[in-house]
């Protein structure tokens, strides 16, 4: 599905590496080494990118089992290109995907850095804390 405005339209698409890459450092978000970016991107469940015109200015992915469990990942909207709703339109077409092909009671979570909790709450997501803490670590 595609979905547009005046000056953006967002297709369901994987990234390609380079601007996985780029999107990430761009929105503020860590950097991925290309390997892990190679192995990741073509096992995303579902993924938009967001264009004006030819370039690629921001992103999301769902990644999970297909079945019981899915995560929201990678939501990024390049600096020059944020404040302008894409966020919030980024994800409308994951939940709507999730809505459409996810069994019933699979488990959907995200991470949500800062104010970003404010976007995700407008789509009925909800802090675990403090029945459930999430916890991460990052391999080197």
């Amino acid at each position: 599905m595609n979905a547009t405005n005046e000056l953006y339209r967002i297709c369901a698409e994987t990234p390609s590496v380079e601007t996985y890459l780029r999107l990430r450092l761009e929105a503020g978000m860590s950097a991925k080494s290309p390997e892990a970016a190679r192995i990741g991107l073509p096992n995303s469940w579902h993924a938009v990118t967001v264009f004006r015109g030819d370039e690629p200015v921001g992103m999301g992915r769902i990644i999970g089992d297909g079945g019981c469990v899915f995560q929201i990942v990678d939501i990024a909207v390049a600096r020059g290109h944020q404040g302008r709703g894409l966020g919030k339109q980024i994800m409308t077409e994951l939940v709507r995907a999730l809505e459409q092909h996810a069994p019933d009671k699979a488990y959907v979570s995200l991470i949500a850095d800062g104010d970003a909790r404010f976007l995700y709450e407008k789509f009925g997501f909800r802090p675990t804390a403090p029945a459930s803490i999430g916890m991460y670590r990052v391999m080197t």
